[in-house]
């Protein structure tokens, strides 16, 4: 299998241990609530359905964006048919790229503080940097106990 191949197979997330030591778990709704909450008309589909929750909990997108930030001026339509088969789901995909111009940022903040320049498609349909000025510089570190970063990259602490 060729280098180009067997890097394509590869999955863009990773699966996180969220049973460790303070990990918040992102506990959400209780969907066990939720589902006896049904409609006297939908009691069937009530009792049918299972007490999963619809959140997919535990997943680390961090390969994504790196991937996707290697990416810029590169045709969006190759680049997204490539994520699609790698993903379990593409909604991550367009936390950093803004599909309309009011969605567009310059610095995206993912979780709380791991920071990613914003990215959007153009009119010809190559992905883009919203701003390519923007570095680890800009990035406003807002207390000392959180380690900050800008594209993986540490960003220090300014007095």
């Amino acid at each position: 299998m060729r280098s180009h191949q067997l890097h394509k197979s590869f999955k863009l997330y990773r699966s996180v241990n969220t049973t460790t030591r303070h990990h918040s778990n992102n506990p959400g709704a209780e969907y066990r609530w939720e589902r006896n909450r049904k409609k006297v008309g939908d009691e069937l589909l009530a009792k049918r359905e299972t007490m999963h929750g619809r959140q997919k909990r535990g997943r680390d997108y961090t390969p994504l964006f790196y991937f996707l930030v290697k990416q810029i001026g590169k045709p969006w339509d190759k680049i997204f048919s490539e994520v699609c088969g790698r993903l379990d789901t593409t909604v991550p995909v367009f936390w950093l790229v803004a599909l309309h111009e009011h969605e567009r940022r310059d610095l995206v903040c993912i979780g709380e503080s791991s920071y990613y320049p914003g990215l959007y498609v153009d009119g010809r349909g190559i992905l883009q940097q919203v701003n390519s000025s923007i570095t680890g510089k800009d990035v406003k570190v807002t207390c000392r106990c959180c380690t900050h970063t800008y594209i993986g990259e540490l960003v220090p602490w300014m007095d």
